[in-house]
């Protein structure tokens, strides 16, 4: 009697305080009412999801302090080389006028400016060249090699690059691999402790040092980046992974980057680590260095904004920058996503800005690669077409690309989807390239692209759409957060 008296108080307790959480959140208010609802009418079946899909982690001290403890801990080791880095003015004034405000508010990074000059780079648009570069690079490092990817696969293309980082190891290179465990659980644990023996330090995203009582409610969330920093000068960033669709099989958008700009993606590799309970063997300023004169490179002498962004960081700013981006285009903006379950804000930008006159056209696989994504997608594309948005499906092999161009100056090259898991869950980083040469380049991608491509007509489009299709459609709709 006496326990279950004591086990219905903790019960109301744990309801309560649920119930408070959602209540002070401040997340959009017609979810927290769908939560509220819930709970109250499924009390223990909502509240167990609630935990694992609905907890809102920013601005919430209790889910960032981990975060927090490993920033205040890099800061605390910041010198000279690093300051120069991440800390000092960045040059917006070398920017177009119209796109500061756009630099200004992605600066707010917590760990350091992202901004930076002297940069040069090449755009990778098929697996091939990347594997060519990347495994030149591994081969040629002397100090560090870091990696940070959503799926390293146990296939061919995963093999060929692990065998040779665990050569590099043997050498005596340090190299660290941070593991995003959740989606790759069908990957045997041997996979990775092979890594270890051969001497990888190797981590998991998701695991107990980030603490136990949050472990369960972190289950929804995945480190979707794809970094990889070689002696702290070469980065590679963007929507390619490691594994034999992308090196074999996709059409894919990518960035091999040499310049100070290296500098931010090593402290987004480092945060990521360090969070996860990673450590380090050398002082922290051992792992950046710093570009005098720019490298040789496709595109020489770049400015670029490393955009890193993750579920427990203040502002969801790869959000506020796609729709910045829309709202402020004056002639284009053409964009490539695999996935669109887009936030209604995102929405409204899209819209508004078809309605005002500006060419924006989206770009999407026809077929995507996962179940249910394809029906997904086609939920929004009547609303996008009823304002003026024009909504491309390309042919062939899969495209996986996360690009934006706009106005022959601003392109944006990824690891985020245009979907709600990438703008509130996942630890996403984007590459934004302040340039008219590089503009022109990524629009004449879109352009080559576009070639083997079909417009949707938005009455076409709806005469042939069978009611069961647009139903199951909106029914996925309204599962849009989770997807």
């Amino acid at each position: 009697m006496v326990a279950n008296i004591i086990l219905y108080i903790l019960f109301a307790l744990l309801f309560v305080g649920v119930a408070a959480v959602i209540i002070f959140d401040n997340g959009d208010s017609g979810t927290k009412l769908a939560w509220l609802l819930a709970i109250t009418l499924l009390p223990i079946v909502g509240i167990v999801l609630y935990l694992m899909f609905g907890v809102n982690y920013r601005n919430h001290y209790f889910f960032q302090r981990r975060h927090k403890a490993a920033i205040d801990k890099f800061h605390s080791e910041y010198d000279s080389t690093i300051k120069k880095l991440l800390d000092s003015e960045p040059p917006t004034n070398l920017i177009r006028e119209d796109f500061r405000p756009l630099a200004k508010l992605l600066g707010r990074v917590e760990t350091g400016t992202n901004l930076s000059s002297g940069n040069s780079f090449e755009i990778i648009t098929t697996g091939q060249r990347k594997q060519e570069l990347l495994m030149k690079d591994i081969r040629e490092a002397k100090e560090s090699i870091h990696l940070e990817y959503f799926h390293f696969g146990n296939d061919r293309g995963g093999r060929e690059v692990l065998e040779l980082l665990e050569e590099k190891a043997r050498e005596g290179v340090e190299i660290r691999f941070l593991n995003e465990n959740i989606a790759n659980f069908p990957i045997p644990s041997s996979y990775y402790n092979k890594m270890r023996k051969s001497g990888i330090e190797v981590e998991r995203f998701t695991n107990s040092k980030q603490g136990i009582l949050s472990l369960p409610m972190k289950l929804n969330y995945r480190n979707h980046r794809k970094v990889v920093v070689i002696d702290g000068k070469i980065g590679y960033t963007g929507g390619m992974n490691i594994n034999n669709h992308y090196f074999f099989q996709w059409r894919d958008t990518h960035l091999r980057i040499e310049g100070n700009a290296v500098a931010a993606l090593q402290a987004t590799f480092l945060d990521s680590w360090m969070t996860s309970g990673g450590t380090l063997k050398q002082p922290l300023s051992y792992y950046f260095k710093v570009f005098n004169e720019p490298a040789e490179g496709q595109f020489k002498d770049k400015l670029i904004q490393i955009v890193p962004d993750e579920s427990d960081s203040s502002w969801p700013l790869l959000q506020m920058g796609y729709e910045w981006v829309l709202q402020n285009a004056k002639d284009y903006v053409y964009m490539q996503t695999p996935y669109f379950v887009p936030p209604e804000s995102f929405l409204i930008a899209l819209k508004s800005a078809a309605l005002r006159g500006v060419d924006v056209r989206i770009m999407f696989p026809e077929k995507v690669d996962t179940p249910f994504m394809g029906a997904a997608n086609k939920a929004y594309y009547s609303e996008c077409m009823e304002a003026g948005v024009k909504i491309y499906e390309r042919g062939r092999e899969f495209i996986h690309s996360k690009t934006v161009v706009c106005d022959d100056y601003l392109s944006q090259i990824g690891t985020a989807n245009i979907d709600i898991r990438s703008f509130n869950l996942n630890h996403e980083v984007n590459a934004y390239i302040y340039d008219e040469q590089t503009a022109l380049a990524n629009k004449e991608i879109f352009f080559k692209d576009m070639e083997i491509s079909k417009r949707l007509d938005p009455k076409g489009w709806m005469m042939r759409r069978k009611w069961y299709e647009m139903l199951f459609s909106r029914i996925l709709r309204l599962f849009a957060g989770i997807l």
